[in-house]
């Protein structure tokens, strides 16, 4: 039925355009002959209209005018217009030419014609358009939602032209810092100043949404906008990104609130994407913690380069189950393979691996929750995090995997906690399994990512949904962040790069206060500062008030890319390592307290008194 109403809508067109081509013609004669035409010219006038009308016909339907929507004409149909217009033009003074007919047409209708013609032809359509626009902005103006859009650039442009075809916003201006564009109009929409006058147009309008469609603000300007639209009880939201307006991919529900990852003003990764799809393209890929927030955006990135088959490992059921409903729905010829499986079921690994033949294994399966860890939990963290890695680590060499790849963290670097210390053994690990063999072990350092599992935000937007209040543990702890898809491309980029043995450290930026962090989220959540409580709760066991990147005898190294660096970590001793390992197996008959005693003999750096380390660092700022 769709398929007939546009083959009626594009035939309508066509008879339009064809009578269009008559009148024209005419009306290229009327003017010429000042609206009394000769008899011996209208005859020709007239027999002529039996060639025009079938080459107007032929490249009306060859430059495909027809099929252009009305409603959308712009300077691209104007275009293919004058195309058509032009090339019939010239066939026809070819045909006249060939039949020695040429004195028989006035050259000045040949010439007024094409005028006459384009101006019809092109003034029907935009005249439509603005017909259709003009009643748009009648309704809209009655039942629409009036919206400014902050940022008059590329990106404002394109989302004010995206939004005018939609049937939920009605955009009432643009603000914008640049002073020369203000009282200008840009497609019809008027820039109304900077963020000073938000209070005042927003008041004058009767505006409650504003979109920040600006890609290079910094972020202590988006806090600005965000206290100032808070305080005026303003609705914030923003578009995904410039490369998905420009693309046409941006449709007007995917307009989203703010939150706070759009505050990390951290820029664009630029992956390495011929080496990894030289790397991944037709592998076989392994991921384990695969349902975990790390596992699950690396199994989204790793799937753009289609690998042969994609193993997805995860010790729990649900997560597993959640990942295979969400990526089914991917249009992809890669085998995606769910396993429920332990990373300490060395005979299981060894069958998966010697069946599917892994090139690359991620190993992001590890417990990362630092109060869980540090009591009644201990013994857990060390089987998982560290013999865990050994056992997969050891089965990726049996199976001769190209590259083993460790997700680690800065909670590794000085720790003060078990989870931290056992990370940094399982950081060994893959240092001392490193040979001239076939295996390349490569650790990939970072920090926090927003909105992980076991992360501050999904639990601050709990307790806002709450009514508070919002519990940060002291008022001057700091954590690095990054965004989980930020951190697992970075990841892929690590892995390419390494050749064996390195500890590479993403590039995490600055720390963000905690504190700040819930006040944003606060704000953006549409209260103000006074409406939602903060109480400081006091650390927890084991926790930090600054976390680091590197220890005091790590230095780094640059690479090819900007946001990676190599840590030059210290050599370990191979007999060291095994009587470590030794000493693991042996944790299940100890006192949990006594394991923490002992660990300072394998972990030199791991302090974890750390109320009296924590004040140490703050004096030491």
């Amino acid at each position: 039925m769709k398929k007939v109403i546009i083959n009626l809508r594009s035939l309508i067109v066509l008879i339009h355009d064809l009578l269009v081509c008559f009148f024209a013609w005419c009306g290229a004669y009327l003017l010429r002959f000042n609206f009394d035409i000769p008899p011996e010219h209208f005859l020709v006038m007239f027999h002529m209209l039996y060639l025009i009308i079938p080459l107007q016909l032929i490249t009306i339907i060859f430059s495909s005018i027809h099929k252009g929507s009305w409603r959308f004409v712009g300077l691209i149909d104007l275009k293919r217009i004058v195309i058509a217009v032009f090339l019939s033009v010239f066939s026809l003074v070819f045909f006249l030419t060939l039949a020695k007919s040429y004195f028989l047409v006035p050259h000045s209708v040949l010439i007024i014609y094409p005028v006459l013609l384009i101006s019809m032809m092109g003034g029907g359509r935009f005249l439509y358009r603005v017909i259709r626009e003009s009643q748009l902005h009648v309704i809209k103006k009655e039942h629409y939602k009036p919206v400014i859009i902050f940022g008059a650039r590329q990106t404002g442009i394109a989302l004010a032209k995206e939004l005018l075809q939609g049937n939920t916003w009605r955009v009432v201006g643009f603000l914008d810092e640049d002073r020369s564009l203000f009282n200008r109009e840009i497609s019809g929409i008027k820039v109304l100043g900077d963020l000073e006058n938000l209070a005042y147009q927003s008041k004058k309008l009767n505006v409650k949404n504003l979109i920040i469609a600006s890609t290079d603000l910094n972020i202590n300007f988006k806090r600005e906008i965000i206290s100032e639209a808070s305080a005026l009880g303003i609705d914030l939201l923003t578009v995904p990104s410039l490369d998905d307006l420009i693309s046409g991919r941006l449709i007007v529900p995917k307009i989203r609130p703010i939150n706070v990852e759009d505050l990390l003003g951290r820029e664009k990764v630029e992956l390495d994407n011929s080496g990894l799809n030289k790397l991944i393209n037709k592998s076989t890929v392994v991921v384990t913690g695969a349902g975990g927030s790390i596992g699950s955006e690396l199994c989204r990135q790793i799937l753009k380069f289609q690998p042969k088959q994609l193993l997805c490992l995860d010790i729990s059921e649900y997560s597993i189950y959640k990942l295979q409903q969400e990526l089914e729905m991917y249009s992809i010829s890669t085998q995606i393979i769910n396993i429920v499986g332990n990373v300490n079921d060395a005979l299981r690994l060894n069958k998966i691996f010697s069946k599917y033949k892994p090139k690359v294994v991620f190993h992001a399966a590890a417990y990362k929750h630092v109060p869980l860890m540090e009591n009644i939990n201990v013994i857990e963290a060390f089987n998982n995090n560290v013999m865990g890695t050994l056992t997969l680590a050891k089965c990726c060499k049996k199976a001769n995997v190209d590259k083993f790849v460790l997700v680690s963290t800065d909670k590794a670097v000085n720790p003060t906690n078990v989870m931290g210390a056992t990370k940094r053994l399982a950081e060994i690990v893959c240092q001392c399994l490193q040979d001239n063999l076939k295996t390349q072990f490569i650790t990939v350092r970072f920090g926090n990512v927003l909105g992980s599992s076991g992360s501050v935000i999904p639990k601050f937007r709990n307790q806002i949904a709450d009514g508070g209040p919002i519990t940060v543990t002291h008022p001057e702890i700091t954590r690095y962040f990054m965004s989980i898809p930020e951190a697992a491309q970075l990841v892929m980029q690590a892995c390419l790069m390494g050749s064996g043995g390195e500890i590479f450290v993403l590039d995490m930026s600055d720390p963000i206060k905690i504190i700040d962090l819930a006040k944003d989220m606060i704000r953006l959540s549409g209260y103000k500062d006074d409406e939602i409580k903060i109480e400081f709760s006091g650390l927890r066991p084991g926790e930090k008030l600054y976390e680091e990147l590197l220890s005091s005898d790590e230095k780094t190294h640059i690479t090819p890319h900007p946001k990676v660096k190599i840590a030059s970590a210290r050599k370990i001793n191979k007999t060291w390592f095994k009587e470590m390992i030794k000493w693991i197996s042996s944790l299940s008959s100890k006192d949990e307290n006594q394991i923490k005693e002992e660990l300072k003999n394998w972990i030199k750096e791991y302090n974890n008194d750390s109320s009296s380390l924590n004040v140490n660092k703050q004096n030491n700022l």
